[in-house]
């Protein structure tokens, strides 16, 4: 007899956030990430899942699995994910890595039992500058002065979604 699984609450109870390892990414071909580990400190950084010469078509998601099972690894265990959630992209073949990288970001937390949530564009920029519509110039200045050195936009993006995420409780202040 199969009798099914009951659905649980495995966002962390409020207040978790401040004591917990939370990740914060801008996913794409460079994808930035900011963490905030379990003694509060936070760090920021870029990785590239641009494919080799000679990579198969699925190289840069198996790359990113496994960058995301090292981080957990090494920095973890993540309690809790935030991505820059897109609704619209330049080009086709963005928004195809895109959606590739979120179907392997939303399936290797759902394994894990990691919550996992998606911010709006918008919300992210206004956060971070007072403007919705913010420029990329814009989201590095205020990651610098939060006294962060974001190395492009994908790493400040992902310092103010993570900053987002604690000021708001992931959106539940």
């Amino acid at each position: 007899m199969n009798t099914p699984i009951p659905a649980q609450d495995v966002r962390p109870e409020p207040g978790a956030l401040y004591r917990s390892c939370i990740l914060a990414l801008d996913l794409g071909t460079t994808t930035g990430w900011a963490l905030r580990s379990h003694d509060g400190l936070i760090t920021s950084g870029t990785v590239s899942f641009r494919p080799g010469r000679f990579d198969g078509g699925g190289m840069r998601y198996l790359r990113f699995t496994n960058w995301l099972t090292e981080f957990d690894r090494l920095s973890g265990p993540i309690a809790a994910i935030w991505f820059e959630e897109v609704r619209r992209h330049a080009g086709t073949d963005a928004a195809h890595i895109y959606g590739g990288l979120m179907a392997t970001l939303t399936s290797w937390a759902e394994l894990r039992g990691v919550p996992y949530e998606g911010v709006p564009v918008g919300t992210i920029k206004r956060h971070a500058t007072g403007k919705g519509n913010a420029p990329k110039e814009a989201m590095i200045a205020a990651a610098r002065a939060r006294g962060f050195s974001p190395a492009d936009d994908n790493e400040a993006d992902a310092i103010a979604i993570l900053h987002w995420a604690l000021a708001t409780n992931g959106g539940l202040a």
